[in-house]
């Protein structure tokens, strides 16, 4: 597990960082060339940014931001009630999540093999780029997900156990 946080940390920290940083540049030197030097500097950066920047910040957070609890949670109902139930509580609520991350992994598993069968490609100014690079990291993100999800499951049935 300690492998798979690390991987999770590295793609979101440096992964997500990287394409920050690209969104921002992207974004002032369209800017100042549009409104300063009257061109554009970039062209498709509007199409970089959507098609492809910003799916990959998202994708590339969204399992360390599940580990981290930064998801919104029942916290306030689990409350008022004791250990034991707030545990079954927390199994039935990750378990309903876990069968949610599943079916979205697999449609969009489905969706990156299809793009990349049959060669889908983004129109980036005036290039196209493949774009299964791109939506495979959608699967990977809620396959990450499903792990996390498995894991807090048999945390707390084990302390149910206990």
């Amino acid at each position: 597990m300690k492998r798979l946080e690390r991987f999770e940390w590295v793609l979101a920290a440096v992964g997500g960082g990287l394409c920050l940083a690209a969104i921002l540049v992207i974004t002032v030197v369209t800017v100042f060339g549009r409104y300063v030097l009257k061109a554009d500097l970039i062209p498709g950066g509007y199409n970089m940014i959507g098609s492809a920047l910003f799916p990959l910040l998202v994708f590339w957070g969204l399992p360390l931001a599940h580990r981290e609890g930064s998801f919104p949670r029942l916290e306030v109902v689990d409350a008022m009630f004791s250990r034991n139930t707030r545990l079954v509580l927390g199994v039935f609520v990750v378990l309903a999540e876990l069968v949610v991350y599943s079916v979205v992994a697999w449609y969009c598993a489905r969706f990156a093999w299809v793009a990349w069968d049959t060669g889908r490609q983004l129109q980036i100014g005036v290039a196209y780029w493949p774009a299964w690079p791109i939506a495979i990291m959608a699967p990977i993100s809620f396959a990450l997900l499903v792990v996390e999800s498995a894991r807090l499951i048999t945390r707390d049935a084990r302390a149910l156990l206990r």
